[in-house]
């Protein structure tokens, strides 16, 4: 299954293609403005960074209702532990301004699909694909693709292709997007719908050009080995694709063509990593290495939703318990996987079965990392066979990570006490207060002061859940009810004083969000 059907490629990609025309006609180039600092290498974009994160948001409300829009708090918290750094090390670089860190989102995402891939939105987006996370080795690898698709954002690329799209005639850029969407299904049918004199010109657009691959490829790979990670995860990767490549790409790949790979990229990057050893990294059956074998294993479970590709797991996993030759590494990732996919089907003896094995596999060479993923599987395995309490224990002892926070609320909220579901209230408002716009987290959150019977509060939460999707006609209308409800509650028994701040933030932002939509509908 590809991450977004041909139908919600085109409605989003004609939402970019609107947008795009609307910025073409509205702005008019500032030839004299002054700046008395040395410009960056992505100055040169016509384009503002409000209206750059305005596009970003407008394909994520399309994004955020695609059914392959994934939200697992442990997955993308390892993502997130790789994205954070490389952020924070661009700015020490000057690669990221200050105006940009605040204007943009920086917001990463994961995408349930099996592809390899990962994309840049206008804006600080960066959607990741499982089937990446699943392929790479190690972390540096998958730091090495998200370096370059940061690069493609501090240096504005997105945006000066937007603003190389706007010099197009609406028949051109019309074109683009028909071969944008084919492109994801089959590259020669983007190249079929590509006619005329248009032809060049839309092909053009379809990637970033030379230039640009290799401004990222030198950015990202500097920003790589500031935040501590090994250069050598970017030659080994580029490996990979290369190798892809000479198989002529089945599809697998899509990163291939969004990216493609030129013979002086490759030499470049081995050029800053000479004397790079062939074959298998040592590092990646290291135990250090565990904690990112776990990671990908789970990527590659929940990239699937049926009960054979479940069972598959299952039975590599018993495999990997009678071969005498299996490596320790293969046999972590494998056993993971399997206890995953048992309780995917509900098998808790079998799950049972293959934890016992990875924990005492575990005690050969414990790592901190490793421990932690253990740990979240325990408390996830604890939670599928109804001990809420053996999986608080566990979580209780862990860093409260957004995952570990998480969980203690769906475990809280499983024991369905008061005294439960109001500490996993409390400690959800602390996380927003902290965390404003944190979807799953809202949701979460109306979740648990529903079953707390707080259903004035619910219906607000759920409202800013959708308001932070971009999606604001569902807000309004539970604004709306929430209304209805405040009023239905005053004339029976009277507000209470926390009913009376509730209702007024509703009135607050229900004025705030029709503002919101108003504008929206006027950007259309």
């Amino acid at each position: 299954m590809t991450p977004f059907s041909l139908f919600q490629k085109l409605r989003f990609c004609i939402c970019l293609l609107g947008l795009s025309l609307l910025f073409a006609h509205a702005q008019t180039p500032n030839t004299t403005r002054k700046d008395a600092r040395l410009p960056s290498l992505g100055d040169g974009s016509e384009m503002a960074l409000g209206e750059e994160r305005h596009i970003g948001e407008s394909v994520m409300r399309e994004i955020f209702k695609d059914p392959d829009y994934l939200e697992d708090p442990i997955l993308l918290d390892y993502l997130l532990s790789v994205w954070q750094p490389l952020i924070e090390a661009s700015k020490l670089r000057g690669d990221l301004s200050a105006e940009m860190e605040q204007r943009f989102a920086w917001q990463g995402f994961l995408v349930k699909d099996p592809s390899i891939n990962a994309f840049a939105l206008p804006g600080g987006y960066m959607g990741v694909h499982l089937g990446l996370i699943s392929a790479v080795s190690n972390r540096d690898e998958l730091a090495s693709v998200l370096a370059h698709e940061l690069s493609h954002i501090t240096q504005r690329h997105i945006s000066r292709l937007f603003a190389q799209q706007a010099q197009q005639t609406p028949l051109m850029l019309g074109a683009m997007v028909l071969g944008i969407i084919a492109a994801g299904k089959n590259p020669n049918a983007a190249s079929a719908l590509m006619v005329g004199g248009q032809a060049v010109a839309t092909q053009s657009q379809l990637n970033f050009s030379r230039d640009m691959e290799r401004e990222a490829d030198r950015v990202g790979y500097g920003v790589m080995l500031q935040a501590g990670y090994e250069g050598s995860g970017f030659v080994s990767m580029f490996q990979k694709l290369q190798q892809a490549s000479r198989l002529n790409d089945n599809g697998s790949y899509p990163y291939l063509r969004s990216h493609p790979l030129t013979t002086e990229r490759i030499a470049d990057m081995a050029s800053r990593q000479v004397g790079l050893s062939e074959g298998v990294n040592p590092q990646n059956s290291m135990p250090s290495n565990w904690g990112h074998l776990a990671m990908s294993a789970r990527a590659k479970v929940l990239t699937k939703s049926n009960s054979d590709a479940y069972q598959l797991n299952i039975d590599l996993a018993h495999k990997a318990l009678r071969n005498p030759n299996e490596t320790l590494s293969n046999q972590i990732a494998l056993l993971y996987a399997g206890v995953l996919s048992s309780l995917k089907v509900s098998n808790i003896n079998q799950a049972r079965q293959f934890l016992s094995t990875l924990e005492k596999l575990s005690y050969q060479a414990k790592t901190p990392e490793f421990s932690l993923q253990l740990s979240l599987l325990q408390a996830q395995f604890f939670y599928e066979e109804n001990q809420p309490m053996l999986a608080l224990g566990i979580l209780d002892a862990l860093p409260k990570s957004r995952a570990v926070q998480f969980m203690l609320c769906d475990n809280q909220l499983k024991l369905n006490t008061r005294d439960a579901k109001l500490a996993c209230t409390l400690s959800l408002r602390d996380w927003l207060s902290a965390h404003p716009k944190d979807i799953h987290a809202w949701e979460l959150l109306s979740d648990a002061q529903q079953k707390s019977q707080d259903l004035l509060s619910s219906i607000r939460s759920m409202a800013e859940a959708f308001a932070l999707k971009f999606d604001y006609a569902p807000a309004i209308d539970r604004l709306y009810a929430a209304q209805t409800l405040s009023k239905e509650i005053s004339k029976k028994t009277g507000l209470t004083k926390a009913q009376e701040v509730e209702s007024s933030i509703i009135d607050s932002r229900l004025r705030t969000l029709l503002a919101l939509r108003r504008e929206q509908s006027l950007q259309r």
